[in-house]
């Protein structure tokens, strides 16, 4: 069985963190050990795990990744939509996080946090969790 998070975005790209939504289930999950998969079901947004303390690192990683592929690059796609670039920084980013549970806690460094990586918002996205007991 798995849970699932609601997430709202509101700009064309940006990052929204869920940290405390997934840390949310775990505790719920009432397990000590374990593992949590955190997984996003669709094409044009993904997961990372990044610093959460300073906000202007989630707009430098929407940056870079426009330096190297702008949402609205004058390529030539197949694609009818027009939303090439978006499916392209998902699959660079995945769409899936495996994190650790130790102690009834996610595993994650000081600065780390669980960010939804949007590239084709607004929308409404979900977010899966599963909670593995070790």
């Amino acid at each position: 069985m798995y849970s699932t998070l609601s997430v709202s975005t509101h700009k064309k790209e940006e990052l929204v963190e869920v940290t405390d939504l997934v840390e949310k289930i775990v505790v719920e999950a009432n397990i000590e050990n374990g593992i949590c998969i955190v997984y996003a079901p669709h094409t044009t947004c993904g997961l990372i795990i990044n610093e959460n303390a300073d906000p202007t690192v989630c707009k430098d990683i929407i940056s870079g990744l426009n330096k190297f592929l702008p949402h609205d690059a004058l390529r030539e796609f197949m694609h009818a939509e027009g939303n090439s670039p978006a499916h392209i920084k998902a699959s660079l980013v995945g769409q899936y996080q495996v994190l650790l549970i130790e102690n009834a806690k996610i595993v994650l460094g000081t600065w780390q946090g669980i960010f939804l990586a949007e590239f084709d918002g607004p929308r409404e996205r979900k977010v899966l969790v599963k909670v593995i007991k070790e």
